[in-house]
């Protein structure tokens, strides 16, 4: 049975967040956990803290062994972006464009 989590709103771009999704996409959970807490980029915190959601939902509605999950879907949508402007010289504005991300995470039990 699948189990997801879905982390909306996150500030980071999902360009850069993809990059980590695709590390641990198709791993199992306990290899995923290990390659995010060795990354040293700022989306692996937040991957790792909505698989770690993911894991807990399959655990508490499904009742599933833990060790048989494995990371069936990782995506990085496209939030809403904030607009903000830098004032350059002579009265010229920049557009400064913040981007956000939905994540959603699926894990599911692998069948042997």
């Amino acid at each position: 049975m699948e189990a997801l989590a879905r982390t909306r709103f996150v500030r980071i771009s999902p360009q850069k967040l993809r990059l980590v999704c695709n590390l641990v996409a198709g791993k199992t959970v306990e290899q995923a956990l290990s390659i995010l807490q060795f990354t040293p980029k700022k989306g692996a915190k937040v991957v790792l803290k909505a698989l770690m959601a993911a894991v807990a939902n399959a655990r508490d509605q499904q009742n599933v062994d833990e060790d048989r999950l494995f990371v069936k879907r990782v995506t990085a949508d496209t939030g809403p972006t904030w607009k903000r402007s830098l004032q350059r010289a002579h009265m010229h504005a920049t557009p400064i464009l913040k981007r956000t991300s939905h994540l959603t995470v699926v894990v599911d039990e692998r069948v042997a």
